[in-house]
């Protein structure tokens, strides 16, 4: 994977975004939820408008993950009023980490995650948090392996399925 690129990306690349953002959602939760859920959602969040402001916002951060010349993965991250629940001061929120399935397995979302962790010692956060739905049991593993504990829970609406999210957080040491 030595021509793995993570990079920071911003509205020129709001076409590959939407798209990534598109096709990881239904991969992630498409077998586990009806047709219509999925499509309404997509067209309420990830339609191009949303998109554009979610990346025009500065208080949120976006990377891409470019591997064999596309667009593997992507990571969105939340600071201050970004963040999609309030009360949770100096800190960042991993919004979305999303890894296309054919590229699983090959520790893209480790960097991902080593990368949100790195932004949060630099900018002195007192620690990284996301929700994860209760069902997906693989990044909830993945999460714990990366040394989140579960803190919390709230209600993701999907549809008309509501679905409970854990809120898990890592707190970030500051070696001084």
């Amino acid at each position: 994977m030595s021509d793995l690129i993570i990079k920071e990306v911003e509205l020129d690349f709001l076409d590959k975004i939407k798209a990534i953002s598109e096709k990881t959602f239904v991969e992630t939760f498409g077998p586990d939820n009806t047709a219509e859920d999925i499509e309404n959602y997509l067209m309420e969040n990830i339609n191009t408008k949303q998109v554009r402001q979610e990346l025009a916002n500065p208080a949120s951060l976006f990377y891409a993950v470019e591997l064999e010349g596309n667009v593997a993965a992507y990571m969105k991250l939340n600071l201050e009023d970004a963040q999609t629940e309030q009360g949770y001061s100096n800190s960042l929120e991993i919004q979305r980490l999303y890894v296309l399935k054919k590229y699983k397995k090959q520790g893209i979302g480790r960097k991902l995650m080593d990368k949100a962790i790195e932004e949060a010692e630099n900018r002195q956060m007192d620690f990284v948090w996301l929700g994860v739905w209760e069902k997906n049991t693989e990044a909830i593993h993945f999460y714990e392996k990366s040394g989140f504990v579960a803190f919390d829970k709230h209600v993701f609406k999907l549809g008309d399925d509501e679905q409970t999210d854990y809120l898990m957080k890592y707190d970030v040491d500051h070696l001084a």
